[in-house]
């Protein structure tokens, strides 16, 4: 999996069916500016838009009636009972535009066909030991093929896009995932979006498996409730992203909120002799997996259900959680020390009462910690789970294309 600019970056395909590959300048701005505050909002008058914006209402009305008449927006009933001229809302189209979104992780891989306003309208899972581009390929290409095949030729036209969410440099873990080295070194060798790009006609972008998930949260989840945050993503290795001012914001290399990397205490012999643990190694549910097959037990339900991992668990759960919470409670402390933000996002690909004991546990431990000249901060729960991610992949056509986070997120090739 290639890590170079043309892995990382997004590319358009000639004849995109966005607005955003035949517009420039102003205008352009100015539309995925509205598009950006409908969606905050859920809906919004021609009024509120012009004085959140400063545009002058005839611009407003022109921004409106041009994003209506391409089926991104919709006219809401009028609201009645205030003096003047009744209010029209707005709203966004939920068949405005449609993307796919594509989840490589470590043990599973998702695909999600997606509305404009974040609904799934249809998914396919598959689980493996690991990953393999061949494989992965492979259900890209059926899943695709699959999904269009009932989809109404207006949807189909709709399509704006594929977003692949993957880690990394996914050849550096094949000791934490388990796989022959030979087997998981021919990522090192693979242009991932390229690969993808081959098997359809839409433009293709990709962005760290976690970044996205930060994105799906912020699109489509509870982030818009908040201006600034770190946002924590429990996989089968953790990560985290970082949202600031309303805005993704990526870091230099589209690796901002790299939680997974930072340094921790090892609670016992979890890496060979001479590496330093990394928060990666105590704190990611491939290592709840190792104490299952530790104990003879089989660790595929993490993979399979992680929505539903059953109540059979027992003991080891309570103690991976409490590993879970000592590490990310000093790792949150780090980072509230340097970013300086109020509220930290908690999700995971795992069961939402799982959720909720890993962010009590968390609260316990930072409480522990000195925090003496840090503002205080709150832990609350995503709430989008363990879709997250195959979400983020589908979320970045419509980032790239109909919100203002594209200036960020693809300033390469904005």
């Amino acid at each position: 999996m290639a890590t170079g600019a043309g892995a990382r970056d997004a590319g358009l395909k000639p004849g995109a069916a966005t607005r955003g590959t035949n517009q420039t300048g102003v205008r352009l701005y100015n539309e995925r500016l509205v598009l950006s505050l409908i969606r905050r909002h859920g809906d919004l008058p021609k009024a509120d838009m012009a004085r959140m914006t400063g545009l002058s209402p005839q611009t407003i009305s022109i921004i409106t009636n041009a994003l209506e008449a391409d089926g991104l927006l919709l006219r809401g009933n009028p609201l009645r009972g205030k003096v003047g001229q009744p209010l029209v809302p707005y709203s966004l189209n939920p068949e405005g535009a449609l993307s796919f979104g594509l989840k490589i992780g470590r043990r599973s891989v998702d695909l999600y066909l997606i509305s404009f306003t974040g609904e799934i309208l249809k998914l396919q899972h598959k689980t493996y030991p690991y990953p393999t581009p061949d494989g992965v390929r492979r259900f890209a290409r059926e899943g695709i093929e699959n999904m269009l095949a009932d989809l109404p030729a207006h949807l189909a036209a709709r399509i704006s896009g594929v977003g692949i969410a993957a880690p990394y440099e996914m050849w550096t873990w094949h000791e934490e995932i388990g796989a022959p080295a030979a087997e998981i070194d021919a990522w090192r060798q693979v242009d991932v979006r390229a690969m993808i790009a081959e098997l359809c006609s839409w433009p293709v972008y990709f962005a760290n498996d976690i970044t996205a998930a930060c994105a799906a949260e912020l699109m489509f989840g509870h982030g818009a409730d908040y201006s600034d945050y770190l946002y924590v993503f429990i996989g089968s290795f953790i990560g985290g992203g970082l949202v600031l001012d309303g805005h993704l914001f990526p870091g230099r290399t589209q690796n901002a909120g790299a939680l997974g990397s930072m340094p921790a205490q090892d609670p016992g012999q979890v890496v060979r002799p001479g590496r330093t643990p990394q928060l990666m190694n105590v704190a990611s549910i491939y290592t709840l997996e190792r104490k299952l097959v530790a104990q003879g037990r089989n660790p595929e339900v993490l993979w399979q259900s992680p929505d539903d991992w059953g109540n059979d668990l027992g003991p080891v759960l309570d103690e991976w959680i409490d590993e879970v919470a000592q590490s990310l409670a000093y790792a949150i402390v780090a980072a509230i020390a340097v970013i300086d933000v109020e509220t930290v996002l908690i999700d995971g690909a795992f069961p939402t009462h799982v959720r909720s004991r890993v962010i009590e546990r968390t609260e316990a431990a930072i409480a522990a910690i000195n925090r003496q000249g840090l503002s205080p901060f709150r832990l609350l729960p995503g709430s989008i789970g363990n879709a997250a991610r195959a979400m983020g992949g589908a979320s970045l056509p419509l980032l790239a294309n109909f919100t203002q986070d594209r200036e960020v997120l693809f300033k390469d090739n904005a």
